[in-house]
């Protein structure tokens, strides 16, 4: 291990103690915005420095087992514990280096989901469809809840656009890297001729902005026009102005909510949906920056890059940005999805941890 990671580790450890010293005082509770804050610092440094005395006792134990190969009785012995040391030490270092990576500050938050029809028309409204329950049946796997924001229906089924917040523990974690075009290539119910088509769909997974002012959004900035909400919902929702549409001016960005009967509850979703979009815009705009410098292999997550494909006749799903195929396309539809979601994030950690071996 690089003696910069080391000097790193060797300044937790105080602080970690200093941490706990200040959670246990009688009136740590007093500032509960403190007191979050030193909770999270707890649980991110905690297991940093569980795993760093881990190693530490591992590089012990395997000190004393090569001062052992000086007794021939007991050489063989120390051979295989020298093997089974280094293992674990080797093992130890890998983890090490990835908990010390830069944390994203967004993993812990809640999400919104867009989903939107592109090129291939019905076809394409049925795919979003599917992406929708494939998403959702992941959620559900991981107890995560699913509140429909608003969706606009296919002529056939599916949908043109649907968006939905997406609430659970570490699920921007889980789910950011989705964001992109989504091919499907299969044949059509409606095909006579039995010949395949290409449909895709535009992802957009954005982190909730922060309530607490994270996205400062200036009532002069927008327009909010209520309207009679649309489609299925009986007849109080079609008889009243509950629906509402947030007009961001300086972005031109539009976001409609129509899902609740109450026009408040629409509006404070429409508004949460907008800072979401604000704040990706500007993540976007981040990356794009870095990216002249440095190009991320897991992909940028613009909307607009071919992410992945799912070929129904051969079953079939692939990755492009990792090159990886898998033919088990009905599971992960089902929501099946995190053979591909541990894949990309492997492939997002050994890219950082290659950036923090050139920066060393």
């Amino acid at each position: 291990m690089k003696l910069s990671l080391l000097a790193k580790l060797d300044q937790l450890v105080p602080r970690l103690e200093e941490v706990d010293r200040l959670l246990a005082e009688p009136d740590a509770a007093a500032d509960l915005a403190r007191y979050r804050r030193l909770n999270q610092e707890h649980a991110e440094i905690a297991p940093v420095i569980q795993a760093y005395q881990d190693w530490r006792q591992a590089r012990a134990d395997l000190a004393t087992a090569e001062a052992m190969l000086d007794d021939a009785d007991m050489r063989d012995f120390a051979r295989e514990e020298i093997e089974t040391t280094q293992a674990r030490l080797d093992e130890l270092d890998q983890r090490l280096q990835r908990l010390l990576l830069p944390k994203d500050p967004d993993d812990d938050r809640n999400l919104f989901l867009e989903i939107r029809a592109g090129t291939g028309g019905n076809e394409s409204a049925l795919f979003a469809g599917d992406l929708f329950r494939m998403y959702s049946r992941y959620a559900e796997r991981q107890r995560w809840r699913v509140e429909l924001v608003s969706a606009s229906e296919g002529e056939v089924g599916g949908y043109k656009e649907i968006i939905c917040r997406v609430v659970g523990a570490g699920a921007y974690a889980r789910l950011k890297f989705e964001s992109g075009g989504h091919r499907v290539q299969r044949v059509p119910e409606t095909e006579s001729q039995g010949r395949i088509h290409t449909s895709a769909c535009t992802v957009a997974v954005m982190p909730e902005a922060d309530q607490a002012g994270e996205i400062d959004l200036d009532p002069a900035d927008l327009r909010i026009d209520t309207f009679r909400a649309s489609g299925a919902g009986g007849q109080h929702i079609n008889k009243t102005d509950s629906a509402v549409r947030v007009t961001h001016l300086p972005s031109g960005l539009v976001v409609e909510c129509q899902d609740d009967r109450s026009q408040h509850k629409n509006k404070a979703q429409a508004l949460s949906v907008l800072a979401a979009r604000l704040k990706d815009q500007r993540e976007r705009e981040r990356r794009a920056r870095e990216a002249s410098t440095r190009k991320n292999l897991v992909g940028s997550g613009d909307r607009s890059d071919r992410i992945r494909t799912y070929n129904f006749p051969q079953g079939r799903v692939t990755d492009h940005r990792i090159n990886l195929t898998l033919y088990k396309i009905d599971a992960i539809l089902d929501g099946g999805l995190d053979e591909l979601i541990d894949a990309l994030t492997a492939e997002h950690q050994a890219e950082q941890l290659a950036a923090l071996a050139d920066e060393a």
